[in-house]
């Protein structure tokens, strides 16, 4: 019976009185489908808070629930909500940071906006673990200060901060100017040297796989660098010595910057690690000749990334469409083209460089219907979800093609609900039909009882409202709970139904 109430709860047809029921009888599970409605009133969110106090985070996040209905002393979590959200008050800040509960220090160090006082104590916290919160998502002035942090945790958090000044970055990189690190988080909890065996599970330890320290805070100093190098704050001169660092990690977040100098990119592109070339692949600041010889890479998932990098010439990327498994993807470099290069993929003798541009939506008539009518399946089941394609343009493309393109036709906005039907009943079937129909909205009675029929697409039928309401309620008793659950959300769903199910309770 619990995820009928779950359902009905979700229910968008259900009175505000038995609205008030539900939270009156409301466990966690039901509190977090009320916490969603949009109809809740205040005086019902404040009443869900007080029934379920985990609910109140939910509801200050959606807006719900405002510094007026909150009080900090009761509702913790739900102050720090608003604070995150910037629509918190001061001073509940200033009593957070004193919290015993570290993880709710941590939380108020992420929060924008504190108090200055509120940062000198979070950025004091005798717990490490507040201190990098904070340095993460600090101002400027106080990520300069915190770079000199003891703490190894502390200045790999400063080091992927982007509003660490470029300056306090290149020294994080370069050590250069900062006292010495000396402390982290493996030396504190264990005895050097240390490394964390990978395929070594302990339940007191929360160390990350890898984690080592032989005195030099050798792991977490590595996982600066990293950071640092994403970071696009950091000066390029700062880090492009890394790249023929031994550490492929570090190669990694270097291949993804977009200010690299072109003969890194040059080096990059010939590294050992696909992950580094494949990360490069998709890089902007690689130019034409390095994206031609990317397209020959051995590894398909370089391939792949290149497609969609958004300079890609259209022949190249035509090149990748037969041999990268891009799927049903529409690409940057094809959603930017121009009318011409729309026109010549349309119009190209290449199956690849069709099926490339049938999965922009946006096709001018005169293009989407010849493409309606290419000879390729595989161009029209990319056309196929295309909004303004006519009944029969979409019915000529079942004819021609048939279980090619079905599931994709189901998915067309404009599908007429006779067309639904017998797609529903085609021979042979296709299994992803039933799902796509179940849940469009032009589905008829007919169409969804087919689809209950159905495992997969049965739970998203009994949330049809064109569902017949009698069969909904002999839903609600499916040994499936999915589909009991789905039919006590359908908006269908008899009020007096509804009310018997909460009532009872």
């Amino acid at each position: 019976m619990h995820h009928i109430l779950c359902g009905l709860a979700a229910n968008p047809a259900l009175s505000s009185e038995l609205v008030d029921r539900l939270i009156s009888i409301a466990d966690d599970g039901i509190a977090t489908d009320l916490a969603c409605r949009g109809d809740l009133s205040r005086a019902q969110a404040v009443a869900l808070a007080e029934r379920i106090d985990e609910s109140a985070v939910q509801l200050a996040y959606t807006g719900r629930l405002t510094a007026a209905d909150i009080d900090p002393s009761v509702w913790p979590d739900a102050a720090l909500a608003l604070l995150d959200q910037g629509a918190g008050r001061s001073e509940w800040a200033r009593s957070l940071a004193a919290d015993p509960v570290r993880e709710r220090r941590e939380k108020l160090a992420a929060c924008p906006g504190l108090p200055s006082e509120v940062v000198d104590t979070l950025a004091a916290d005798p717990d490490v673990r507040v201190v990098a919160e904070l340095a993460s998502w600090t101002t400027p002035a106080v990520t300069a200060r915190l770079a000199a942090h003891p703490h190894a945790e502390v200045r790999r958090a400063v080091a992927g901060n982007e509003a660490t000044p470029p300056a306090v970055l290149a020294a994080l990189v370069t050590g250069k100017g900062l006292p010495a690190v000396r402390r982290c988080l493996v030396c504190d909890r264990e005895k050097t040297p240390f490394i964390h065996d990978p395929q070594w599970l302990r339940l007191d330890c929360d160390l990350p796989p890898g984690a080592s320290c032989d005195g030099s805070h050798e792991s977490t100093v590595h996982d600066m660098r990293e950071a640092a190098l994403r970071n696009p704050a950091t000066p390029i001169e700062a880090v492009v010595g890394f790249v023929d660092d031994p550490s492929m990690l570090l190669r990694w977040a270097l291949a993804a910057r977009q200010d690299l100098p072109l003969q890194a990119c040059a080096r990059l592109a010939s590294d050992s690690a696909p992950g580094v070339r494949a990360e490069l692949a998709e890089n902007p600041a690689i130019g034409d000749a390095l994206i031609r010889a990317l397209a020959d890479d051995r590894d398909l998932d370089v391939r792949r990334r290149l497609a969609q990098h958004p300079r890609v010439p259209l022949d190249v990327l035509t090149r990748l469409a037969r041999t990268a498994k891009i799927g049903d993807t529409l690409l940057p470099r094809v959603a930017a083209s121009s009318p011409t290069e729309v026109e010549g993929l349309a119009t190209s003798r290449d199956p690849a460089a069709r099926m490339l541009v049938a999965q922009r939506r946006n096709l001018p008539p005169e293009i989407r219907d010849r493409l309606a009518d290419d000879p390729d399946a595989k161009v029209v089941k990319a056309l196929a979800p295309h909004p303004g394609l006519t009944e029969a343009q979409l019915s000529a493309m079942v004819d021609r093609h048939g279980v090619r393109v079905l599931a994709k036709v189901a998915t067309n906005p404009d599908a007429s609900p006779a067309l639904l039907e017998e797609l529903v009943r085609h021979k042979p079937t296709v299994q992803k039909v039933f799902r796509e129909v179940a849940r469009h909205r032009g589905a008829t009675a007919s169409a969804l009882l087919v689809c209950l029929a159905d495992k997969q697409a049965r739970p998203v039928a009994a949330s049809h409202p064109a569902l017949p309401p009698p069969v909904i309620v002999e839903l609600l008793t499916d040994a499936d709970w999915r589909v009991g659950e789905a039919a006590a959300a359908n908006p269908s769903l008899p009020p007096a139904v509804m009310s018997y199910l909460v009532c009872q309770q």
